[in-house]
């Protein structure tokens, strides 16, 4: 057995601890994302591009409808609602704040509601995988009933000391088909 094979089988398998609810790293994660979640309600795109990695995947993966026995296979990663990068998302905004983005102008109102945060340990010391529900209501034009948007978000983040940056998320929505004409906001 060589040496390598040897250290690999000797290799404790990693387990993610769980960040305590109220600990200082848990209430500096939570308020990155009541900030997140202001800074797009309020229309402020470019101060939430400062909160997204370089080397960001950004994505929502197609909700299926299974049978209880078939539960497991409801999320299909190979269809998305979006797959996006930080250039991608970049070049959305850039858009928005010009005069082409038919779909968002006027704007929606939207309120983002984040709730069930749990945060754990990664591999990498400066990274944090946080589960969180969402809540997106959205209102167009003159209508009088909201659109909502539900789902949980499984993400990445990184502590870079004086603020955290977003490296990855997946949103799962908890819809089938979704409520909505359009999905041009930002979850």
């Amino acid at each position: 057995m060589t040496a390598t094979a040897m250290a690999a089988e000797s290799a404790t398998p990693f387990t993610p601890t769980r960040v305590a609810i109220g600990s200082a790293l848990y209430d500096r994660v939570l308020e990155a994302y009541y900030d997140e979640a202001q800074m797009l309600d309020e229309l402020r795109f470019v101060d939430w591009t400062k909160w997204l990695a370089e080397d960001l995947r950004y994505t929502a993966p197609q909700r299926l409808t299974r049978t209880l026995a078939d539960h497991a296979k409801s999320i299909e990663r190979s269809v998305m609602h979006f797959d996006e990068s930080y250039r991608t998302i970049a070049a959305r905004v850039r858009r928005l704040g010009g005069n082409s983005a038919w779909a968002e102008d006027p704007p929606s109102r939207t309120r983002r509601l984040v709730t069930n945060v749990r945060i754990a340990t990664t591999e990498k010391d400066n990274e944090y995988a946080v589960r969180s529900y969402f809540l997106l209501t959205r209102s167009r034009f003159e209508q009088t009933q909201m659109s909502l948007l539900s789902g949980e978000r499984h993400d990445v983040v990184r502590d870079l000391g004086d603020r955290f940056e977003l490296a990855f998320r997946e949103s799962i929505l908890d819809q089938a088909v979704l409520g909505m004409p359009n999905l041009a906001v930002f979850i």
